[in-house]
Parts: structure tokens; sequence; C-alpha cells
């Protein structure tokens, strides 16, 4: 038996692109002469496609493309995730299903039992768990379907679940496990996805094939490196970030005679290449081409600007030089670098006059109060209105530059250097940064070493440094991580060796700042805890405050 996977970028609600692409994997497939080609978890819709569910016609849709589906099933099975309308009044109205399709008709299908409500995960919101568990048998063959969550419960210190799907369904004896995926990207997740697969495969000794999506789907990253485990470890593992169909021998699986490709899977090079595919996504799904964002001369924005010119084309990408009276002129000369080292356009506004005419006519407002945050605010809030300016004028989506280390601590101007449509860095620590700035200069220095070498500043006064306002990065950045990642408490922090008055600090600053993350762009996210829909705090509260 021959078995196709098919690791696809799709694009939520689009139906007709999603049956093309659907389509040209089954006629490879088919010219490989497989017997079976799967594709990945709720495929039909895309996946989160979270309140669409709740639309008759969305439903109706996905209804229509499996009809299709099955119209092209003559000559081989298709194994796809679709959403299944619930025939109980009782309970949810759909479940999360994997579908077998062949000889033109849905021959079996297998809905989900495990539904996973954290992070950014929230499906028992939509769908009900399922209650019965087989297998479908095809050409000599016992299949086990599986969808995502429902091995993740396996081999576990903790589990979740008080049920293991597989448990029930290996009563039926299958040959093998096929899983439908939605696995969304961190830097971490490479390797836990290896070892749940092999948990599984050595729980019950036989092969699985496991099929993940590939794309962006607005602040979520789905990775590919859909994996092929026989009973002796890995026999492959798919390409990370790309679309790619592949065909394997069922019996060359069980025997486990081949040795996978080595991917690099260092954790900067995963962050800088989901950041890069996270960024086309978002600009291709929306149908924009171009961007738009502020070059400070800083790190963090040079680094944008060079994962923004890789993603959509230097042709593509405009960047603005803004200073103030309070800019250094090596900012200046190293951001123009930068901008001519990529090929990008730039146009330098100096905003100081600008600054003046606010500072003039608020001047009888003030009064003799002593210059504090509103004046460095103002500044900020300059850059933006410019930035939104070119946005609305020339059709470029803005690119937030803020990394997590400022959107966690509040450092950074609502309405200002805040602004934008996609944050790019929102769940990159400020020490990571700097790794990816050197990682981006492995070849050769596309990034001026100034940027990189000098103290970070926001440079909205005079001699700033932003060690004037918060802990050195290498400090806050492992707080934080405790803090965020891990949702480590405070006293535990405290015994890890922290100052005690500097951990009370950071946190309330994570906290109290709450209000401007929930105003913020859409975050990529790239770790196990972005800001974002995977967390959930309140803005108002006393917790440590």
């Amino acid at each position: 038996m021959k078995i196709s996977i098919a690791q696809i970028n799709y694009h939520i609600g689009n139906f007709e692109g999603t049956f093309e692409k659907m389509k040209f994997a089954i006629e490879e497939a088919k010219s490989a002469k497989s017997d079976i080609v799967c594709f990945s978890e709720l495929a039909t819709v895309g996946y989160p496609p979270r309140d669409f569910l709740e639309f008759d016609d969305f439903i109706h849709l996905s209804e229509d493309l499996i009809d299709r589906l099955c119209a092209m099933s003559d000559d081989i099975a298709i194994v796809v995730g679709a959403p299944t309308r619930n025939p109980d009044p009782k309970g949810k109205d759909l479940f999360n299903s994997a579908y077998f399709i062949a000889g033109g008709k849905v021959l079996f299908v297998q809905h989900k039992t495990l539904l996973p409500t954290y992070d950014i995960f929230d499906e028992y919101r939509y769908f009900e768990p399922a209650k019965e568990w087989g297998v479908v048998e095809y050409k000599g063959k016992k299949i086990a379907l599986t969808i995502c969550e429902d091995i993740w419960d396996v081999a576990t210190d903790n589990p979740l679940y008080t049920i293991i799907p597989l448990d029930e369904m290996i009563k039926h004896n299958p040959d093998f496990i096929i899983n439908v995926s939605a696995s969304p990207f961190s830097y971490t997740k490479a390797a836990q996805r290896i070892d749940i697969v092999k948990a599984n495969v050595d729980r019950y000794k036989i092969p699985m094939f496991y099929i993940n999506h590939c794309g962006a789907q607005t602040e979520l990253i789905f990775d590919g490196g859909s994996i092929v485990m026989s009973p002796n470890g890995v026999y492959d593992e798919m390409p990370y970030f790309e679309n790619c169909t592949r065909h394997f021998v069922l019996e060359d699986v069980i025997a486990g005679t081949i040795a996978p490709e080595i991917q690099d899977k260092t954790k900067i090079k995963l962050i800088h290449d989901a950041l890069v595919m996270g960024l086309k996504d978002y600009f291709s799904k929306l149908g924009f081409k171009q961007a738009v964002l502020g070059l400070s001369g800083g790190i963090d924005s040079a680094v944008t600007a060079v994962l923004a010119a890789r993603a959509l084309g230097s042709e593509n990408v405009r960047v603005l030089l803004m200073p103030s009276q309070f800019s250094s002129d090596h900012s200046v000369e190293d951001a123009r670098i930068l901008a001519e080292n990529l090929g990008i356009q730039y146009d330098i506004i100096p905003i100081r006059d600008m600054y003046d005419v606010f500072m003039e006519k608020l001047s009888p407002l003030f009064g003799d109060k002593p210059f504090n945050v509103t004046e460095e605010n103002i500044q900020a809030r300059v850059r933006g209105i410019l930035n939104m300016a070119i946005s609305n004028k020339f059709g470029n989506i803005l690119l937030n530059t803020t990394n997590k280390s400022e959107m966690a601590a509040g450092y950074g101007t609502l309405y200002g250097d805040l602004c934008g449509g996609l944050s790019v860095l929102g769940d990159v620590y400020k020490t990571e940064v700097y790794e990816l700035a050197r990682f981006i200069n492995k070849d050769s220095e596309v990034i001026p070493l100034n940027s990189i070498v000098k103290p970070p500043s926001a440079e909205l006064r005079p001699n700033q440094k932003d060690s004037d306002s918060l802990p050195d990065y290498d400090i806050l950045d492992k707080i934080l991580y405790l803090y965020v990642e891990k949702r480590t408490d405070p006293s535990d922090i405290i015994a890890a060796g922290y100052d005690e008055s500097l951990v009370k600090r950071v946190l309330r600053l994570v906290n109290i700042n709450e209000f401007k993350r929930h105003q913020t762009a859409p975050v990529l996210r790239v770790s196990s805890k972005a800001f974002g829909m995977g967390r959930r705090m309140p803005i108002v509260a006393k917790y440590l405050n």
C-alpha cells in the first residue's frame, strides 16, 4: 500500500482555492500510484475557522467541497479533516472530524475526542467530543483515524483528559494510524511533536502518518514538519515552512529502512523562518503587497525591515527615517545604510518642526510643568501619524516593530510606536532580537554593526537609554520568561535568585500594561505563550499591582 501526505498552506474560508490545492495534490498522488492521499485537520475550512463555524452557509460550503472530493475518489482514497454536523439536538452543533473517502463516497467518519481549550485553542466552544471509536478497512488494511490532540495525551506526567482514543481504537487491531493535525508552531514544538508521535508508536507498535498544516493564519503559524514514524523510529520528517507532497510505501515504513533528512531546527533559524512566513502569508491572504515601517537605526526596526524585505521583496518595503532633535547622527546613518543594503525605498522626514508646533499649542496648557513622558509620547505619536499617512495614502500595511520585552513592560506609546497592522517581533524578547540580528548577519553585514553593539535607546530625550527605565534586558527577559511563558509564581521567581524588589517591579509593569496590549496589532506567535489570543488576562485587576 502506498500513502501520500499533502502538507498544504490553506486560506481560511477560501473554498475554491483550497479545492484547487487539494486537486493538485490528489493528481500528484494518483501519478505516484498511491492508494491513499491525506490532508490535515479541518483542511476544508482552514484552521482555526473560529466563529465562521457558526454560519450555516460556511458549513454548507465545506460539505460541497467534500462532495467534490468524493467525485475524485474513484481510484484513490482521500483522508481529510472537516466539520461535521451533529444530528443529536443535544450537545454542540458540530464535530471536528476526519473523513475517509473512496469509491465516490464517504466510507467512514471519525470524530475528534479530545477538544483542547488551553492557550490558543478553544475547540469546545464549537465541537462535540466523540463517544465512539472505530477503524476503517481499506484494501485489506485496518486504519485508525485520529485528529491532532487525540494523540497528545499519551505518556504524559499530567494527562489533561480522562480517555485515550487510541486505547479504544487499538481494540480493533489497526495496521497503522493516520493523524490529521493543525499544530501551531513554537520554537519548541518540533521536538515535542516527534516525541509525542514516537510515544504513540512505541505504545501501539504500529506506524503513524502525521499530517500537519503549513502556513500562517493571522498570528498563528503552522510549520508543517509532517512525520512518518515507523516502529523503529522516524522514517521521514517533511520540510518546515514549505508546501510539500510525499509518497510512502507502507511496507517500507514498517521495515523502517531509510533515515529522515536532517533539518536545521536551531531556535533562531526556526524563529526567523516562521516570522518570514508569518509576514508573507498575512499580506498575501489579505490581498496586500507593500509594507511601511519607521526605521530608527535601532535593532528592532532593523530586524523587522530585513524580515519584511525577505518576506515581501525589497521592492515592496518602504521605510521612514524620522529624526528628532534627540536623534543621534549615527542612528540616521545606520538606518540609511541598512535601507541601501536591502535596496528598499527610504524617505527622511525630520519631525522637530512638527514637534515644536505641538509644544507651542500645548504650552499655555502645560504651563511650567517639567519635561516628562508626555513630550516623549508626542514625538512617538508624530511618527505614528506619518507612518499611518503613508499607509493610508499608498495602501501599505504598517508594521509594528515593538519587541516582546517592551510589550510586556509597557515600554511603548499607544497611537505612536505601538501603531501597526501586524506586530512582527511582539513574541521575540529583546535578547532574542539581537540573536536574530547576528543570524541575519552570519554571511555578510546586512544590519550595520553599530545598530547591534550600541546601547538600546528610544532617543526621546537627551542621552536616553532603555536601561534608564527598564532593567538590563539580560535580566528582564529571564524574569519575563518565567512569568509569561512558564507562569511561575512570583515567590518562586524570587526563590530562583532574582531580587525581590526587581521582580515585583517587573511583574507590576506587566500587569498594569495589559490595556496597551489589548489595543495593539496581532502578534506573530513563535513561542509557547505569546501576547494575544493565547494569553487571557484581565485589564482591571489588583493582583501584583
